[in-house]
């Protein structure tokens, strides 16, 4: 009977050798490519190029970010050229880039964690706030710098959903500072075209007026057409010529180029008929009664301008025959307002108004029509008010009253 160290001693089979050897063999590369495979993590890791490591947990697989999972993300927000914020859902800023930051004039550092509302101008505010209520929102803003200097920003936000709060928002701002800089550059060209197209117009018809009184003269010298409708004809003529150059003369002058303020246009344009038409001694006095702030347009100023000069030059000619005092009265004023002058408007807007033009003269005769006028001055007028789209009424009651009503839309603004 053999001990127990002879049997420890016994001859191992060949083929039994073999498949341990082969067993170690297949251990060693397995452990070899982990090692391999370890190495190559760590270098991702160290190097940044690792997004994410991925390993089996209890309940499936579960996701480890790590400090390089964002390495690519933080270099391209880092070096974009507009300004990024993460915002929580009561717009505390979570994170924001290096270009959010300058655009602030404020050190990174203490913009987060402050709230983006301390970083908007008031006016601003609710806009802001329209924007955040759509999901995808884009806007114009204006951004108040360190120094309390305005920032013009457009705004682009986008809904998130993170880790730790319910909702977030990624924002995205760009500059618009030299954008609104060279618009308002563009604007101003603008104005001093259009301001140099009304000097010009201006100038010429000047040029005209200047004409008919020369012509007027050379008339004048003739006796027997001295006193004749003709040299009426030139003047009036030229009354017509100077109402609707006084309009390019306020345009240019004056801070709007596309709208003009009509009452003091009003006022110069009966002050310069007055001195026109004054007869000898007599007194003839104005009484102007003008809503302030009311803004024409051209299509608008030019025939009411013609319109009031037509009217009250027939009042300095035909309502004061051998009388040596009278009154002219002009009143305009926005029919929401009625006869309260000034009274501001809820909407700070009116597109209906009255212009009223009268004298304590002796009065425009019963034979005149105005639906069939046989004067060219009235036929003008009658002409002009249907142009206007308004309506006019006439009264007869101690001396002549024109009333005539506007409601031309858009053509009309009143910027209270």
């Amino acid at each position: 009977m053999s001990s127990k160290a002879e049997k420890s001693r016994e001859p191992v089979p060949y083929k039994a050798l073999l498949d341990e050897n082969h067993a170690l063999k297949n251990e060693v590369e397995s452990l070899k490519a982990s090692l391999e495979e370890a190495e190559e993590l760590r270098r991702a890791i160290s190097e940044g190029d690792l997004d994410a490591l991925v390993l089996p947990g209890p309940e499936g697989k579960m996701v480890f970010t790590l400090d390089s999972a964002d390495y690519a993300y933080r270099v391209l927000v880092e070096t974009m050229n507009e300004g990024t914020a993460t915002l929580a859902f009561d717009g505390t800023i979570l994170y924001c880039n290096r270009h959010f930051a300058e655009l602030l004039r404020m050190p990174l550092p203490a913009i987060v964690g402050t709230s983006i509302y301390r970083f908007i101008v008031p006016d601003s505010i609710n806009t802001f706030k329209a924007i955040l209520g759509r999901e995808r929102g884009k806007g114009e803003i204006n951004l108040q710098a360190e120094g309390g200097k305005a920032l013009p920003v457009y705004l682009s936000i986008s809904l998130l959903q993170t880790r730790g709060f319910s909702n977030a928002w990624c924002l995205v701002i760009s500059d618009l500072t030299e954008q609104k800089r060279n618009e308002e550059m563009l604007a101003n060209i603008e104005t001093a075209r259009k301001k140099e197209i009304h000097h010009r117009i201006k100038n010429n018809l000047q040029v005209i007026s200047s004409l008919l009184d020369l012509q007027a003269e050379r008339f004048s010298d003739r006796g027997c057409i001295k006193d004749s409708e003709i040299l009426e004809a030139f003047r009036v003529s030229q009354d017509r010529v100077i109402s609707m150059a006084l309009i390019h003369e306020e345009l240019h002058e004056g801070g709007e180029v596309d709208a003009l303020n009509f009452s003091p246009y009003l006022e110069r344009l009966a002050e310069n008929l007055l001195r026109t038409y004054r007869l000898g001694d007599s007194s003839i006095s104005l009484n102007m009664e003008l809503e302030e702030d009311i803004f024409f347009d051209m299509d608008t100023a030019v025939p009411l301008g013609l319109i009031v000069n037509e009217l009250v030059s027939n009042s300095l000619k035909y309502a004061f025959p051998g009388m040596n005092k009278g009154e002219i009265r002009i009143k305009l004023f926005s029919q929401e307002t009625g006869n309260e002058l000034n009274k501001k408007e809820p909407d700070g807007k009116s597109s209906r108004y009255t212009l009223v033009v009268s004298d304590n003269g002796t009065g425009i005769p019963d034979s005149v029509d105005l639906e069939n006028p046989d004067t060219l001055g009235l036929q003008l007028v009658s002409i002009l008010v249907d142009q206007l789209d308004g309506e006019m009424e006439l009264k007869r009651d101690n001396g002549t009253e024109f009333i005539i009503k506007l409601s031309t839309g858009e053509k009309l603004s009143n910027k209270l």
